[in-house]
Parts: structure tokens; sequence; C-alpha cells
């Protein structure tokens, strides 16, 4: 007696791990994505330090440091999420995806998950780098450690959004540039969230961790509000 379609249908976490395990394994074995991102910051950061190193001790570098590292972090991400779909596209991996009987919810789970990861490793890299280079002569305050949370909330939120624009980016002439015309000002309220609350955190000064929390607090909203429509948006966008 032959078993149903349902039955032989895989779970929604097999899916998921497949398709996860599918970036990962191309990533590892092409070094693609994470190589020109991790290239990418140390560029921008070659370019902080020509601009900074003519102010002297007349500027405060860590007044404004967490701008400076949001900053990078939004311009890498862009550069990622450009390449996100590339392989597929190219190689018409994507449409056999589509073809396959995969919730179209769990691709985009899958997708951002692997974008979330590679971003954060490139962070991993680059974050040690831009303190070496920019903060370690600087009065930095007791509190910096802080930075992780909004650091880890910021990063959800840019990969999660950022998979559901670089979808709609995927066919389009000059996908690069619509991309980062859609991309920068739909993140705009939780960079300005996370970049307040990153300076807090730099700057220690007492009585202001109501703002901090209150950042993170808006961060964290916004993520799940965007996530779960980038979810639900996500087969629309897929089929048209």
């Amino acid at each position: 007696m032959k078993r149903s379609d349902a039955s032989r249908r895989p779970s929604g976490f097999s899916q998921f791990r497949a398709l996860l395990m599918k970036d990962i394994r191309q990533e590892l074995r092409t070094r693609e994505m994470l190589t020109s991102m991790v290239v990418y910051a140390l560029l921008v950061l070659t370019i902080y330090g020509a601009a900074l190193s003519q102010v002297g001790d007349s500027l405060q570098v860590v007044s404004f440091a967490g701008g400076l590292l949001w900053a990078l972090i939004v311009f890498t991400s862009l550069l990622g999420l450009n390449r996100s779909f590339s392989h597929e596209t190219e190689s018409g991996c994507l449409e056999g995806i589509l073809l396959a009987p995969v919730d179209r919810s769990v691709i985009f789970l899958a997708k951002a998950t692997s974008n979330l990861l590679f971003l954060a490793a490139v962070e991993i890299i680059v974050i040690p780098l831009f303190f070496l280079f920019f903060l370690s002569g600087a009065d930095v305050a007791a509190t910096t450690p802080m930075i992780v949370l909004p650091l880890a909330v910021g990063t959800v939120g840019v990969a999660g959004v950022g998979t559901l624009l670089s979808t709609i980016a995927i066919d389009t002439r000059g996908r690069d540039v619509l991309l980062a015309i859609l991309f920068i000002p739909v993140i705009f309220p939780l960079l300005y969230a996370c970049v307040s609350a990153t300076t807090t955190a730099f700057l220690g000064v007492e009585g202001t961790f109501g703002a901090y929390w209150t950042s993170c607090a808006l961060a964290a909203a916004y993520d799940v509000i965007m996530i779960a429509a980038a979810w639900g948006l996500y087969e629309f966008v897929l089929d048209a």
C-alpha cells in the first residue's frame, strides 16, 4: 500500500535544515560571500582611518563610534545580501527549490538564518578590529560590553528584512542599487534605535540607561513586526 504524499513530505524543520545546510556548504566551498564582506569591511575601516587621522585629539571618536560601527555593518550587509541569491539565480537552483514541495515561509527562514550567520561571522572578525583601530586609546566606558544586545537585535533585523528585500530585487535591473534604495529607508527605525543604544553603552553616562533599554525595546519590537510581515509576505514575493 502506497503512503500518501503528505506522509512522504519532509517536515518543516527537515526542509529548513536542508536549505540552511545547502547555503552553509556552498559558502564553505566557495567562500565568496564571506570573503567579499570581510574585504569590503576592511576597506571601510581603512577609509575611516584615513578620514579620522587628521583630527588628532580634538575629536572624541567614542562620541560617534556607534554611528561609525553601524554604518560599517549596514553597508557590509548590503554587499552580502546582494550575493545571497546569486548562486541560486546563476545556476537555476532557485527554480528547482520553488518546484519542490517546500513551504515558502521555510525558504525565507532558511535564507534569513544563513544571512544572519554569515553577517554574525563577519562582525566577529571586524568589530574587534574596529575597537583596535579606533577605540584602543579612547576613554571607553565600563558599560561598553552592553553593545552586545543592540548588535544582536540589530543584526537579526538586518538579516530578516534584508532577505525579503533582496528577494524583491533579485530579478530587476540594477538590483544592487535597488536593494540599497529599498533597504536603507526601511531599516532606518532599527538603525536609529541601535545607534542610540550602542552610543549610550560606549559613553556610559550615568542616568542615560533608561534610553538604552528603550532603544533596545524599540529595536526588538521592530524585529518582531517586520520579520513577521516578511515571513507572511514571502510567498507573494516569490510567486510575483
